[in-house]
């Protein structure tokens, strides 16, 4: 059975976007509230992996046998979620990617969603806890997010510990416009191939890690992974970028019709089964790979789902409200949690307590999330994602 590429869809909707049926296709096609809604258990997912980090800022857990536990159950989550992020962003990013759209505009665009929610975060984090232990230099780097550009574990991990990301992203933004200009060059057809490669190098990734970088000395936890192997596996943007990339390249694949979807189910059974096995793979494999074909195949399901109208559990008024929220859910989540370890003092807690007290985290972090966007992620963006001139022409 063959498909009409949503690429000539979208043309086809725009050229006939008088009609009322045809703005509501066109609606659909260039929101995905799916993917939206998907943002969410993404980003607590990484809530989840810091919540059940064995160490004394963070650690809520009486019983050594408890703590082993989660930290087993939820030790790879966290890179779960961010490779999940990088890829929906790439993905997301091509989809919703405008014809006439200038590479400066673009990076207006980023700069005014992303930098205000950060520096916020930044300094929440250094007022509550970091600054008591974070170098003036460290601090600077971290606020113009260059702290990912060095194998130094604790800078790369510095202020608010979850930020490192977005000084990843800031390099694939910069990076975007070229990347999708080449990208758009390959042939429809060619894609799969592209496709194949990227993945093929981000497995890559870890087998030159291991073989190539010292082994010593290794990261904080007691992971079998050096400080430089998991910097250059899991951290350095260059090298993340191969995510972004994949990203970029399945969204052209979906919406050439070059896509074949097993679905949102499947797609979530094979995520489950990877990260099972992200427990009997080295670490690196584990933190980096082994789960980026399910992930992938979730977010074409999505993205396929919402084009045609299916139902999904994600795509609710709820999910989409969450995922709306996710971005500053995702930087505030550890200030929350670490804050709340400094009040709580040396004690130690029960399973059912530590249970409750992560509860009433989320929930304080999702409260606070909600502030951030309503407040100064959505205001902002709607007044300086363009400027004054466009706006004004624009009303």
């Amino acid at each position: 059975m063959t498909h009409e590429p949503l690429i000539a869809q979208m043309s086809r909707l725009a050229d006939t976007k008088a009609k009322t049926d045809t703005h509501k296709g066109a609606a659909r096609l260039s929101r995905l509230p799916t993917l939206t809604g998907l943002r969410f258990p993404a980003a607590l997912l990484v809530f989840l992996y810091h919540a059940a980090l064995p160490i004394p800022a963070l650690r809520l857990l009486e019983e050594q046998d408890a703590v082993t536990g989660f930290y087993k159950l939820a030790g790879q989550a966290g890179g779960l979620g961010v490779s999940f992020f990088f890829v929906l962003s790439g993905f997301v990013l091509t989809w919703s990617a405008r014809a006439d759209d200038s590479p400066k505009a673009f990076i207006r665009r980023r700069f005014v969603k992303i930098y205000p929610n950060y520096v916020i975060a930044w300094v929440l984090a250094m007022v509550l806890f970091a600054a008591a232990y974070t170098p003036d230099w460290m601090a600077l780097t971290n606020l113009l997010m260059l702290q990912v550009w060095v194998p130094e574990f604790n800078l790369n991990f510095s202020v608010d510990p979850p930020s490192w990301s977005l000084g990843a992203e800031a390099f694939f933004y910069a990076a975007f416009p070229l990347v999708l200009h080449f990208c758009r060059r390959i042939r429809p057809g060619r894609l799969k191939y592209w496709i194949g490669g990227v993945i093929a190098g981000i497995f890559a990734t870890p087998l030159l890690a291991y073989a190539l970088l010292p082994q010593a000395p290794g990261i904080p936890g007691g992971e079998k992974s050096s400080v430089v192997q998991y910097w250059f596996t899991y951290v350095l943007p260059p090298v993340r970028m191969l995510d972004f990339v994949l990203g970029v390249l399945v969204a052209l694949a979906v919406m050439n019709g070059r896509w074949r979807n097993i679905g949102m189910v499947w797609s979530g059974l094979l995520l489950v089964v990877t990260y099972i096995l992200t427990a009997y793979v080295p670490y690196l494999y584990g933190q980096r790979a082994v789960c980026i074909i399910p992930i992938v195949f979730m977010i074409a399901a999505g993205a396929v789902a919402d084009t045609k109208d299916r139902f999904t559990i994600f795509r609710n008024p709820v999910m989409v409200w969450l995922g709306d929220i996710s971005f500053a859910f995702y930087l505030l989540h550890f200030i929350v949690l670490a804050y709340c370890r400094k009040l709580l003092g040396s004690t130690s807690f029960s399973v059912p307590a530590t249970v409750g007290l992560l509860a009433a985290s989320l929930a304080v972090t999702v409260l606070l999330s909600w502030a951030m966007y309503a407040l100064v992620e959505r205001p902002i963006t709607r007044r300086w994602s363009r400027p004054r001139r466009a706006q004004a022409t624009a009303t």
